[in-house]
Order: structure tokens, then sequence, then C-alpha cells
């Protein structure tokens, strides 16, 4: 699920990071998703199974206010009409509650498939 990032090589370069933030705010406004009232995890596809694990670790809380966040969207959509500029998601709200889930379930997962496919040798015997 985990897509490759240059987030890590941006961020140790200061001039690059600098370079970069104001493009990537830009890129975030226009994307819309945040005049819906949505988070940036609300627009993972959820055809996945590891998605799908990741979904019912969720907290009751958080998945709550997921699907507040999804049926309030899609009523917008349906109306073609966006929030009130105070019911918009604020960049500092814009948090990943979903990445650390999936990224836990991932890590599951291959540390599962090296144990399964982990060949066990017997010593041979020492004779005397």
């Amino acid at each position: 699920m985990s897509q490759p990032s240059l987030f890590p090589f941006i961020q140790a370069r200061p001039w690059l990071y600098r370079l970069v933030k104001p493009i990537a705010a830009w890129y975030c406004q226009a994307a819309g998703y945040r005049q819906l009232g949505l988070k940036v995890d609300d627009l993972i596809p959820e055809e996945s199974e590891t998605v799908q694990k990741a979904l019912k670790r969720l907290p009751p809380k958080e998945a709550y206010d997921r699907v507040f966040r999804m049926r309030r969207a899609f009523q917008c959509s349906l109306q073609h009409q966006l929030l009130p500029k105070d019911q918009w998601t604020k960049p500092e709200e814009d948090e990943m509650y979903l990445t650390p889930y999936i990224e836990e379930v991932e890590s599951e997962a291959r540390e599962r498939d090296d144990l399964e496919s982990m060949t066990i040798f017997r010593r041979a015997k020492k004779s005397k």
C-alpha cells in the first residue's frame, strides 16, 4: 500500500524543503478535499485488504468521524456545493490518522511472510 516517497530526501535538504513547501501547500488547497471537510487519509481507497484491516483498528471515535466526513462530503458533492469556509479542514487539522495503522498492518504482513518462509536447519550431532 505504501508508495515510494520523496519526503525523507526533501526533508533532509533544508533549501529544497523551503522550495517545495509552498508548492505542496498550494497543491493541497487546489485539490479541494479540505473544502469538503475531508482529511488526507480519507482519500485512501478502501478496496485493499491492508486498508480494510487498518480501518478495523481505528478507535471508535475516529472511525465515526471518518464516516461522518465521508457522508458530509458525498452530500456536498451531490448538491454541487462546498462547505461554508468555517467548516473546511484547516491545514493543522489535516493529519494522517490512518497511515500509521496501514504501516503497522504492512509490517506485520512482512514479518509473517518472513517467518513463513524461514528455513530451519537441524544441527549435526556430535559424534564421540
